[in-house]
C-alpha cells in the first residue's frame, strides 16, 4: 500500500490507479458525509460519485496546504449544498395517493414497505431520524456543515476550520447555534400534544 501522499502525487500527475486507491481509502467516509447531506442511499451514493469525479478533475488545485482528506471533504461538502440548493429551486410536491407515471407512459400505484417486526418502534425511530435530517436542511448551510462534521463525522475543531476555510471561533460558534436550533426545535416537538 502507497502513502496518501505518493498517490496524490501519482493522481496529480493523471494516473487513474493511484486515485482508484485513494477513493478505496476514502470511499466510506465520503458516503457517510454525503448522506448526512442527502438523508438517502441513492443521492447519497450519487454526491460521493460526483464528489470523487470533482476531486479528480480539480486535483492540480491541491496546494498540500491544508491534508489531501481535509480537502477531499471540502470538496464533497461543496458538491453537496450545491445540488441541496440546486434541488430547492425546483420543489415539487409529490403525493403518496397520487399515481407514478412509468416510462412506458403508464401509471402504478406507490406501494410502502411493510415493517411488521416492532413497527411502531421502528417508526418511531425512522420518524425522529427523518425529522432531525429535515432540521439539518432548513438550517443554513454553515450551521449544517458545522454540525455534521462535528457532531457526525466526529471532526475536530481544527479539522473543521480547514475545511470549512474559517477560523475555529468561527467554528465553535456556528457549531453552538447549530445545537441551539435543534435543541429548541426538539423541545418544542416534545411540547406538542
Amino acid at each position: 500500500m502507497h502513502s496518501e501522499e505518493y498517490l496524490v502525487k501519482q493522481s496529480i500527475q493523471g494516473d487513474t490507479r493511484a486515485f482508484e486507491e485513494l477513493v478505496l481509502q476514502y470511499h466510506n467516509k465520503i458516503y457517510a458525509l454525503a448522506y448526512r447531506y442527502m438523508g438517502n442511499e441513492e443521492d447519497a451514493y450519487d454526491m460521493a460519485q460526483e464528489a470523487f469525479i470533482k476531486a479528480f478533475r480539480s486535483l492540480r488545485s491541491f496546494k498540500g496546504n491544508s491534508s489531501f482528506s481535509t480537502w477531499l471533504y471540502r470538496v464533497t461538502t461543496n458538491v453537496c449544498l450545491d445540488e441541496l440548493r440546486r434541488r430547492k429551486r425546483r420543489i415539487v410536491a409529490l403525493s403518496l395517493d397520487e399515481p407514478l407515471a412509468t416510462q412506458e407512459g403508464d401509471e402504478v400505484e406507490k406501494e410502502i414497505a411493510d415493517s411488521s417486526l416492532g413497527a411502531d418502534i421502528i417508526y418511531e425511530q425512522k420518524e425522529f431520524s427523518q425529522y432531525i435530517q429535515e432540521l439539518l436542511s432548513e438550517m443554513k448551510p454553515e450551521h449544517k456543515t458545522a454540525i455534521v462534521l462535528r457532531d457526525v463525522m466526529e471532526f475536530s475543531y481544527e479539522e473543521i476550520a480547514e475545511v470549512m476555510n474559517c477560523s475555529m471561533g468561527t467554528v465553535k460558534s456556528r457549531i453552538s447555534r447549530a445545537r441551539e436550533v435543534l435543541r429548541k426545535k426538539i423541545t418544542d416537538r416534545e411540547l406538542l400534544p
